[in-house]
């Protein structure tokens, strides 16, 4: 986990994790930043691959495709040092509402959660909900057990990037 240094943006905003219900995730963070430039660190592909990834992982984003518009789709490709095939992850934007919204599918298997990420300016810092609903219990079991344990040293590194941008 990224240790944040005592009085930046990073020490004061924290990264609610919270299973809703037996197929839901929710999680929440205030970043320090205006929604447009929050927003654009979600959308723009360049931005995005420097803070998706959980440093941690010891994984690397090899390609990072992304047509964010309703009905457009993205491609995430994953390498690893333990595996010898990249990992790939894709879906399908079922909605997009600039500087408020973003819905989408998780399609790379039948247990894949549609995920909605919400953005809420208030004062010119940002409130973002990450939303997960996974088809089964067992699907998010399996989530929580793997990539979600990530999502606070991910934000955490997204709170460092908007503190460069802001």
């Amino acid at each position: 986990m990224l240790k944040a240094k005592e009085g930046s943006p990073a020490a004061t905003n924290r990264t609610a994790v919270e299973r809703k219900s037996d197929r839901e995730l929710v999680v929440t963070r205030t970043f320090n930043a205006p929604v447009h430039i929050v927003f654009e660190a979600w959308s723009n592909p360049e931005l995005f691959k420097q803070w998706w990834i959980p440093k941690s992982a010891g994984m690397s984003l090899v390609s990072c495709d992304m047509d964010i518009r309703t009905g457009g789709a993205y491609r995430l490709v994953f390498s690893h040092p333990a595996f010898d095939q990249p990992m790939a992850f894709f879906g399908t934007y079922r909605e997009v509402t600039p500087q408020k919204r973003l819905v989408w599918t998780n399609e790379e298997s039948d247990q894949g959660a549609v995920t909605t990420v919400t953005f809420e300016e208030h004062a010119g810092k940002t409130l973002v909900t990450f939303h997960e609903l996974y088809p089964t219990e067992a699907a998010l079991d399996e989530a929580l057990a793997g990539s979600a344990e990530g999502l606070p040293e991910q934000f955490a590194q997204l709170d460092e990037l908007l503190a460069g941008r802001s």
